[in-house]
Order: C-alpha cells, then sequence, then structure tokens
C-alpha cells in the first residue's frame, strides 16, 4: 500500500508573501489548510485540513487544486458563461433540458487546457511522492460538506490516478463534474446559484485497505448521539458508498459493542496496479466474516469521538484500513440530525416540545422564540427553531412519571406512548426512589401549593369576570401607550410589559382560576366516564360556557357569514379575493358596506388572532384578512344561516340533558 508520506508544501512565509504580491493559491498542502479556507479549497478540502491536525488521526497526504484554479479556466469562457445563462432559470423538473445544457457545460470545461503556470505548480506538488504513486482525484466545491446541505456524492471522484498526465485529466473532468445532472438539479432544489458554488479538486494519495466504510458518530436512524454507527466492508469504501457490495453494521455505545448485523459480502472493489479499479468475488468461506475485529471496532469508536470533539459536531467519516493501521479520508457533519439544546453536562436529557402542547407544530423565528421565552414559567431550551422543557426530573421520580404521564395523556397520546417507552428502556433515565412524601404538596412556578391557590379564590364567582375586566382596561391601556413608542424604546416598552404579564399570569387569583378550571376538568372528564361511559366530556361542555374565547369567535365568525350571505355580489367577489386589500372594494358591491363592517369588527375583536400565534412574528388576522375569507366562503357553503347561536344552544342543552341523566340515573 501507499503510505503517509509527509509533504514540504509552500511555507507560511511564501503564502503571505503570495497574497502580499496579489498572487493567487493555485495548489495548497493538507497543512496549510483549514476550515477557514472553505471558499479557497472547498468543504471536503477544509475538512482535510483540519483532520490532519488532529493528534492521533492518520489522514493520507495529499494537497488541494484550489477555486482559484477554476476561476482561472471558467471565468472569462464566452462559450461557458452562455450556457450558463440557458441552464439559470430552470426548474428540477425539466430534466431533459438540464441534462442537454449539463453535457455541453462539461465538454467545454474538459476541453480548457489547464494553464501552464498551474500545470507546473501542480507537478511540482507531485515530485514529492513517487513517481508510481497512486492517488484519488476528488471534488470539494464551496457548497460541500456544509451543515444544512452536505452535497455528497453530487460531483465525481475518481480512484487509483497515477502520472501527472493522467491527475491533470482527471482534475479538468472533476471541475466538469460540477455539472452532472444531479449536481445541478440538487443546487437547484436547494437553491444555490451556479455561478456561486465553486470547484477545488483534492488529490490525495491512494490507500490500499483491506477493509473500509464509513463511521457516524451519532446513529442516523435513530438519531442517538450517544450510539456510534459503523458500515464496514472489504476492500475500497466507494463500493459500499454507492451501494453496490453489502456491509457489516456495528452499534458502539461507551465502549461497549451494543449490535452486530453481519452481511453476506460477495464482491469487494481494489485498486488495479497501473491504475483504475476492479470488482473482485470474496471466497465462500470468508463472505460471512466480520470485516473488522472487535478490537478495530472500539478503536474506530474512539477516533470518531475524537473527530467529533474537534469539528464539534456529530460526523460522517470514511474510514479505511491498511496493514492493520485505520485511515480517515473524510470527515463532514450529519446533516438529517434533529438538532437538540446545547447542555454540556453529558447526561441523557427528555424534552417535550412546548409548540406540540399549543397546536403549534411549526419552527418559530428568533424574535417569536425569544418573546415566548419571556412568558415561560420553567426554562425553555431552543432546537431546529421550535422550544421545548426538560421532564427527565419527573420522569425519574416514579410519583412525578405518572403525573407527568397522565397529564401528557390528556393532551397527546403519541407523547405519552413516547414518555412510556422511554422509561421502560430503564437505561435511559437514573429512577429515583418511590417516595411520594419526598415530592412534598405540588408547588406552582410561583413556590405556592396547589391547595394555597385554591384557597385564595375559593368559591366567589365573580372572580373570573374581574380577571376578565382587568385584562381588558389592561389591553386598551397598552393599546394607547404603544402608539407612542418606536425603535428601542419600543423593545424597552414590551420587555417591562413581559414582565408585568408574567407577575399578573402567576398571581395567586389568575393561577387559582387556572388550577380551578384543570381541577375541574379533570374530575368532569373522570367521573362522566365512570358514570355515562363518554370520553373527555369536559371538552364538549365546555364549547358552550361562557367566556370561552376560541369557541365564541369561531360562532361569531359564523355570525359575519350571516351579514354576507344574502348579498350574493360580495359572495362573488370574496371567491376572487386575492389580496388584502379587498376590504376597501366590498362598498362597491350591493351589501358592501354590510359586509365591511362586520368584517371589521370582528378584527377588531379578534384582529390579534392566527394560526400559531405564539409566534409574535406571524401575520395576525387583522395584518392579511385575506386569511379569513376562505373560511368565511367555508361556513356559508357548510352551514345554514342562525348556526352561531344553534350551536351555543345546542351545546347548552347537551349540558343540561347530560346533568339531568347524572342526577335522575
Amino acid at each position: 500500500m501507499a503510505l503517509h508520506i509527509p509533504i514540504k508544501a509552500i511555507s507560511m512565509q511564501a503564502k503571505n508573501l503570495l497574497k502580499t504580491e496579489n498572487k493567487p493559491l493555485y495548489v495548497l498542502g493538507f497543512q496549510d489548510i483549514d476550515r477557514s479556507n472553505h471558499i479557497l479549497a472547498g468543504g471536503k478540502a477544509a475538512n482535510l485540513g483540519e483532520l490532519y491536525q488532529i493528534k492521533g488521526i492518520r489522514v493520507p497526504d495529499g494537497f488541494c487544486v484550489t477555486t482559484e484554479a477554476y476561476k482561472k479556466i471558467t471565468g472569462n469562457n464566452r462559450e461557458l458563461n452562455n450556457l450558463l445563462d440557458e441552464l439559470t432559470g430552470l426548474k428540477a423538473e425539466e430534466r431533459s433540458t438540464i441534462s442537454g445544457i449539463s453535457a455541453r457545460i462539461r465538454t467545454v470545461i474538459e476541453c480548457v487546457p489547464i494553464p501552464k503556470n498551474i500545470a507546473e505548480e501542480i507537478a511540482g506538488y507531485l515530485e514529492k511522492f513517487g513517481e508510481k504513486d497512486a492517488f484519488a482525484v476528488r471534488s470539494s466545491a464551496t457548497a460541500e460538506d456544509l451543515p444544512a446541505a452536505s452535497f455528497a456524492g453530487q460531483q465525481d471522484t475518481y480512484l487509483n490516478v497515477i502520472g501527472k498526465e493522467a491527475i491533470l485529466k482527471h482534475i479538468s473532468k472533476c471541475w466538469a463534474s460540477l455539472f452532472t445532472d444531479r449536481a445541478v438539479i440538487y443546487r437547484v432544489q436547494n437553491g444555490f446559484d451556479h455561478r456561486k458554488v465553486q470547484l477545488a479538486v483534492v488529490v490525495q494519495q491512494m490507500v490500499f485497505p483491506q477493509a473500509a466504510g464509513i463511521l457516524f458518530t451519532a446513529d442516523p436512524v435513530s438519531g442517538n448521539r450517544k450510539v456510534v454507527s459503523i458500515d464496514a466492508g472489504f476492500g475500497l469504501g466507494e463500493a459500499m458508498v454507492s451501494g453496490l457490495v453489502n456491509a457489516d453494521n456495528y452499534k458502539v455505545c461507551n465502549g461497549k459493542i451494543t449490535d452486530k448485523k453481519i452481511s453476506a459480502k460477495k464482491l469487494a472493489v481494489y485498486g488495479l496496479k497501473d491504475g483504475g479499479t476492479k470488482e473482485q468475488e470474496i471466497e465462500p468461506e470468508h463472505q460471512n466474516k466480520q470485516a473488522l475485529t472487535d478490537e478495530q471496532i472500539l478503536e474506530l469508536e474512539g477516533m470518531g469521538r475524537k473527530i467529533e470533539e474537534h469539528f464539534g459536531s456529530p460526523q460522517d467519516i470514511e474510514w479505511c484500513l491498511a496493514d492493520e493501521v485505520f485511515y480517515v479520508v473524510q470527515s463532514r457533519p450529519i446533516t438529517t440530525l434533529y438538532p437538540v439544546p446545547e447542555i454540556n453536562d453529558h447526561e441523557n436529557h427528555v424534552y417535550i416540545s412546548v409548540g406540540h402542547q399549543q397546536m403549534m407544530t411549526d419552527a418559530m423565528k428568533p424574535l417569536g422564540l425569544s418573546l415566548w421565552q419571556l412568558t415561560a414559567a420553567r426554562p425553555m431550551f431552543k432546537a431546529g427553531g421550535r422550544l421545548f422543557v426538560d421532564v427527565t426530573q419527573q420522569l425519574a421520580s416514579p410519583a412525578g412519571r405518572k403525573m407527568l404521564i397522565d397529564v401528557m395523556g390528556e393532551h397527546d397520546p403519541l407523547i405519552k406512548g413516547a414518555l412510556i417507552a422511554i422509561t421502560e428502556r430503564g437505561d435511559f433515565i437514573k429512577s429515583l426512589p418511590d417516595d411520594r412524601s419526598a415530592l412534598g404538596p405540588i408547588k406552582s412556578s410561583a413556590g405556592k401549593s396547589v391547595a394555597d391557590i385554591l384557597e385564595k379564590i375559593a368559591d366567589d364567582p365573580l372572580v373570573v369576570a374581574d380577571l376578565i375586566k382587568h385584562s381588558e382596561t389592561s389591553v386598551a391601556a397598552l393599546k394607547q401607550n404603544i402608539r407612542a413608542k418606536s425603535g428601542p424604546d419600543l423593545f424597552d416598552f414590551i420587555l417591562e410589559d413581559m414582565q408585568q404579564f408574567r407577575k399578573s399570569l402567576f398571581d395567586s387569583q389568575n393561577m387559582g382560576v387556572i388550577v380551578a378550571a384543570i381541577d375541574a376538568s379533570t374530575w368532569l372528564n373522570e367521573n362522566m366516564k365512570n358514570w355515562l361511559g363518554e370520553k373527555k366530556a369536559a371538552d364538549t361542555l365546555s364549547l358552550s360556557a361562557p367566556n370561552n374565547i376560541t369557541s365564541e369567535m369561531g360562532r361569531e365568525l359564523l355570525d359575519v357569514g350571516d351579514v354576507i350571505r344574502p348579498y350574493p355580489e360580495v359572495i362573488e367577489y370574496l371567491q376572487q379575493v386575492k389580496d388584502d386589500n379587498f376590504l376597501d372594494e366590498l362598498v362597491k358591491f350591493d351589501g358592501g358596506q354590510q359586509a365591511r363592517s362586520a368584517i371589521r369588527n370582528y378584527l377588531d375583536k379578534y384582529g390579534m388572532r392566527c394560526a400559531g400565534e405564539i409566534d409574535i412574528t406571524r401575520a395576525r388576522w387583522v395584518e392579511k384578512p385575506a386569511i379569513l375569507v376562505p373560511m368565511i366562503l367555508g361556513n356559508l357553503k357548510n352551514f345554514e344561516p342562525g348556526a352561531g347561536k344553534r350551536k351555543f344552544d345546542r351545546g347548552c342543552r347537551k349540558l343540561l340533558k347530560k346533568n339531568w341523566s347524572y342526577w335522575t340515573g
């Protein structure tokens, strides 16, 4: 095999001199590259330069032909630029057109001779190796191996390339591979400009391995970041990556092999002496043999963790084993894992989505996340544009676990099932003794027990009315005061109000009403199920309860529809509405004035609402009233006149009927 040979690359002084003289850097050795050179060297070479610096990690030597060389041969090519103009603006589904233009672009690039000065610089690096040494020639695009998009496999790789002329030829082929059909379509789908993606080329000394494969420092199937997943096969790893051959799979967690799947490995791909590769059948007695020993598997896990620590995120690592020595030929971020909150205590954590509890599963913008966190009663953690609460401590206590799982079961059976599954594993959460007395009375976020909170409201029916009146007065004052605020003063005003809001929200009376409502709903649901066999009766009954804003705004939108119903011209116009200025046009139609007044009155009362409203950055109905139009038209189609009042009356009758059934049953 070809072993690790140090390169006497240009010194940092030489690099600085070249920069001083404004001369472009066309070739760089791995030792002169790191992540800061991403634009110059592309993602693959930048990561190789980082790997090269990690103590104890062996990287086959090589160099990078930089993006400056690519720009030199493509920058002023009129034919190429005309073809790029044709390619720009095409959609991914226009595959036949993309294919034709891409093929012409590749031909143009491959036919451009590499300038003499660049070819001589490449030859100078090759002189540091043996004349018969073989190389892998790989693409390294600037839009490659990124945290959000890997671009893996989009450009071409050529293995076992021997000799200067062959290497120069394959460098040109790598440049051209920036315009393979799959690479072009991938860029279109991910919104990358073809002209802004540059290509460097990695020329790396070949290692001819007995085994090779891929190591993921987080299990790509389960997402478990504590499990290393290793795929391994005989021969060159490219055959496994391309799906040509089967591979073993090993799972490792904290220095212990937890699972093995040994595949029947009938084929392997090996390098030829004079260049190129060949497929070779594996002898039957070796086909079911483990590609790596247990000791080698554990050694790989340690290497993977070291590389992960260096890069600071889970990694997808290509490795090979030659003469019992592991070499790393690539490492890139794993882009398919859902992000987790940043907590560096190395302990297991269980998080519950805040958005799911609020019927809001979409990602939120940073401003929305920040403002929502200000209202939280407990710490909230960000990941993937969403907020989560850590429930690990509650799940550790048997009493707390039962309470949490019961509560979650009322909201979301899927989350309840997930919590049960994670606790039944037994190895994820350290369980505390089942000492209910140690928990003490259940406390609110304000530090008061439930009994203390309920005592504050007793049986006073006026508490809710007083709280509503206080809230309406406060909102009216805020509306008046906020109009005079702008810029930093506006944010200061909002922050001050959020503090007042939290203080009001967690006031004993407010909390008392909330706790009383939860207790009453739980009591009704449990007893109505026992008495009448009906599930979640409280949810049904509360639809016609006074001050249920969700129900009231739905019924009142039905009333808006009733105002519009007698006027066919207005209905026809609303069916064509596409923008948010439609209210001004309504007055042109018979009944338009009445329709506009009804919609505006509704917006005055409920215009601050919207779907996913916990995100303050979401457009409110008052900002985009056209959002309401499909709902109004749907109500006109699906409900008869007076449906709002009938729905409320029907709910009241249902409530009375159930009450009578209980007392007479």
